[in-house]
């Protein structure tokens, strides 16, 4: 039975998940931009969303678990999740800055160029690049994996530090319970906010398409995984 003290437990945990989850840009801007750049479908974005999520949420579950089985304090709790999260955000930062290269490489070898060509008295030129039309179709499609692993274990790693001090509470009550239950509302919480903003992002983005500005997608991609990663590094969101 939910007392009114459980009830404002799980609403607290709530109300801090979703407010968690949306001053995080590195929560949906980088899938939404991913999505675009690669021309992942909304269902795949989606799914690679879920995923990341999911192992977001379990790291800092399994992790304040571990802490409440041993007995470890609050500070010493915070403290690693804080270690984490300045460990994830430059890897955010890193992984946004080598797309943003390779963005800019891919963006060369889209550039078309000319060759002329002599049969006898006849002269005829054409124009071509070295972009993917060129390369097989599963080599294309094999690209998009190291992209979601590099995002999945990035996503492992970045803590959910609001949810270690609301593990505390029932756990020093020694309220098993009641902690799988504040753990399991922040986790749906936090995953449905991921999904509900990378959906709406990911429609809103289908009313402004700019052809010119399609071959530098991936460039804008790393560009916004970056800002989001200095959001985080330097303004703590």
């Amino acid at each position: 039975m939910l007392t009114s003290e459980i009830y404002i437990l799980l609403s607290t945990a709530a109300a801090i998940a979703f407010i968690h989850t949306l001053i995080g840009p590195d929560h949906y801007l980088v899938f939404v931009a991913l999505g675009k750049a690669r021309n992942w479908t909304l269902s795949k974005t989606l799914r690679i969303t879920s995923i990341c999520g999911i192992g977001h949420v379990l790291s800092s579950v399994v992790i304040g678990s571990i802490g409440i089985f041993f007995g470890a304090e609050l500070i010493k709790l915070i403290h690693l999740e804080e270690t984490r999260g300045i460990l994830s955000g430059w890897l955010l930062l890193m992984f946004g800055g080598i797309y943003f290269i390779w963005g800019l490489k891919k963006i060369g070898r889209s550039q078309s160029h000319t060759h002329y060509h002599q049969h006898g008295d006849i002269y005829h030129s054409h124009e071509h690049s070295h972009e993917a039309e060129h390369m097989h179709p599963h080599l294309i499609k094999s690209k998009n994996y190291p992209t979601s692993w590099a995002l999945f274990v990035i996503f492992i790693l970045g803590p959910c530090e609001a949810l270690i001090p609301l593990f505390m509470y029932p756990a020093a009550q020694n309220s098993n319970g009641v902690v799988i239950m504040v753990a399991t509302v922040f986790g749906l919480v936090t995953l449905m906010t991921m999904l509900l903003a990378v959906f709406l992002s990911m429609h809103g983005l289908k009313y402004f398409k700019i052809q010119f500005l399609e071959k530098y997608s991936h460039t804008f991609a790393g560009a916004s995984i970056m800002l989001c990663a200095g959001a985080i590094n330097f303004m703590n969101l």
